[in-house]
């Protein structure tokens, strides 16, 4: 299963498309990646899972 975010341009839960784990600027984990539909930016909390 792949990871998924909320797109907020598409209103809507998509798979990230190529997700990187960061963290925040307060040490939290996030997912990062592209929307497949529009290109913009999603992110998850949590980190990859």
């Amino acid at each position: 299963m792949a990871t998924q975010g909320y797109c907020v341009k598409c209103k809507m839960k998509v798979d990230i498309k190529d997700p990187v784990e960061s963290t925040t600027s307060k040490g939290t984990k996030i997912a990062k990646g592209k929307c497949p539909n529009c290109g913009t930016t999603v992110c998850r909390m949590g980190g990859l899972k």
